[in-house]
């Protein structure tokens, strides 16, 4: 029996949506479009429209794993497995991964695979499409956007002849054009957006990858059958990933195959991966503005601004893009948002921390927050989820001092074991041996005072970690 399998991709670090999204905390895992969910949980979410979809697969990078599974956590997803690239090779080995995965798991899967950055406006039309895919006898299908604009950004969909059922065959496939082609291509009609969404056959698709592109089918394999199963997730071989060739599934397959066929998906689609796409997804006011979070302008027109941590106000404005974070802004002209993407290299190359690094640090046990950092102290807030706990430690140049704002601490320190609640407090001085656990059923919050000579993060030995960390 055939079972639809739903794969999504959620790898990769968002830079054209600095400062929001960094390498260590990306865009996946950010509210963008005002949900209330992540990227990566408005994706979930989308199983609830498709017919009968077997559990999750998600592949994503290695630094993200515990992101990944506690926000499915949030949501209950229905999640089966979580794959670790050990690095980035693009689409192509992401989803044999994944097909073979699947193959492990069910006698017939198709996989239906999505990106954790898409959002889909209308899910009920998108789920009927799904499900049309899945009832068709066909093994590489392509969901195509029905174009609203001349739109460079994106590749396009030649289509070809339309069967009675509204699918198409792919004529050829189009590099992301310029502004006079994109033009052309919405002139004719007969031209789609490619979404980046797939539904295949996983072993057909493996068959192809054989065909076409054997190193990469060779080193995947080969990387899969040597994976380590590591607590929910599934590690794989970095020694044999490594080799394998960086190419994008339609470079390395989609473009080569005879059987492929596109259905059109006309009703709402944004790639949210610029800060264009996502205004596009905002309400506008009558000067053409678009907000979120606490923002206030006067006499501007056609400009968006995000305010995270404080109120952004402006006067005069006209077509800006303004992006608020605790620790940095970013001010473009809308002609100019394509470039965050450089921006983003020319603090790297300038050695600024806030080119990839969040204030607030997530763990996989929760996350931290530098609030204040002088000479020989230091303020942070510290969150631990519920039942989490942090390793057995000690640092050697620092005490700490722990006040529990919220919810319920269990402490050791060295021999000794403490229930602290809200207002209470206690000390941890340099060499001890502690460890922090929340034994509430709510987030553990908590004000921690660091003082000592020496106050980086590497001053810490763990002597057991139920996350595996060293």
């Amino acid at each position: 029996m055939t079972v639809l399998v739903p794969v999504l991709l959620a790898g990769g670090s968002g830079s054209r949506l600095w400062p929001t999204s960094r390498h260590s905390y990306p865009k996946q895992f950010i509210d963008l479009i005002g949900s209330g969910d992540s990227m990566l949980q408005v994706a979930l979410k989308r199983a609830y429209v498709m017919p009968g979809p077997e559990p999750w697969i998600i592949v994503t990078g290695e630094r993200y794993r515990f992101l990944v599974a506690q926000q499915a956590k949030e949501i209950s997803a229905n999640v089966s497995s979580i794959i670790l690239e050990p690095t980035s090779r693009n689409t192509a080995p992401a989803i044999a991964l994944a097909a073979l995965e699947a193959l492990s798991l069910y006698d017939s899967p198709k996989l239906m695979v999505q990106t954790a950055d898409h959002y889909i406006y209308n899910l009920t039309s998108f789920g009927s499409l799904i499900d049309q895919a899945f009832e068709a006898s066909k093994p590489f299908f392509l969901f195509g956007i029905q174009p609203e604009r001349p739109e460079t950004g994106y590749g396009y969909i030649e289509l070809g002849a339309r069967s009675e059922t509204g699918i198409f065959d792919v004529s050829a496939f189009k590099e992301k054009p310029d502004l006079q082609t994109a033009k052309g291509y919405l002139n004719k009609g007969n031209f789609l957006w490619n979404s980046g969404m797939f539904m295949l056959d996983a072993q057909l698709y493996l068959d192809a990858l054989e065909t076409y592109e054997p190193e990469i089918f060779s080193h995947c394999s080969n990387a899969f059958q040597t994976s380590v199963d590591d607590l929910d997730f599934k590690r794989i071989n970095s020694y044999s990933f490594e080799k394998c060739p960086s190419k994008s599934i339609d470079h390395a397959i989609m473009e080569r195959v005879d059987s492929l066929c596109v259905i059109p998906y006309k009703d709402g689609w944004a790639d949210v991966g610029s800060w264009d796409s996502v205004e596009e997804t905002l309400a506008v006011d009558k000067n053409g503005n678009s907000y979120q979070g606490d923002a206030v302008l006067l006499d501007s027109t056609n400009t968006f601004v995000r305010a995270e941590s404080r109120l952004v106000t402006g006067i005069g404005l006209d077509n800006l893009v303004v992006i608020e974070t605790r620790d940095a802004v970013l001010v473009a002209d809308k002609s100019n948002t394509q470039k965050v993407k450089e921006l983003v290299i020319l603090l790297k190359a300038r050695g600024k921390k806030e080119a990839t690094e969040h204030q607030k640090v997530y763990r996989p046990w929760g996350s931290y927050e530098t609030l204040i950092l002088g000479e020989r102290f230091q303020v942070k807030q510290i969150i631990v989820n519920q039942g989490a706990s942090l390793s057995l430690q000690l640092h050697h140049y620092r005490a700490e001092h722990w006040v529990v704002v919220s919810g319920f601490a269990e402490v050791s320190i060295d021999e000794s074991h403490q229930i602290l609640t809200e207002d209470q407090s206690i000390y941890i001085p340099i060499g001890s041996k502690h460890r922090l656990r929340n034994t509430g059923e709510v987030p553990l919050i908590l004000i921690e005072v660091q003082s000592g000579s020496y106050l980086g993060e590497d001053d810490i030995i763990r002597f057991d970690d139920e996350y595996g960390r060293k």
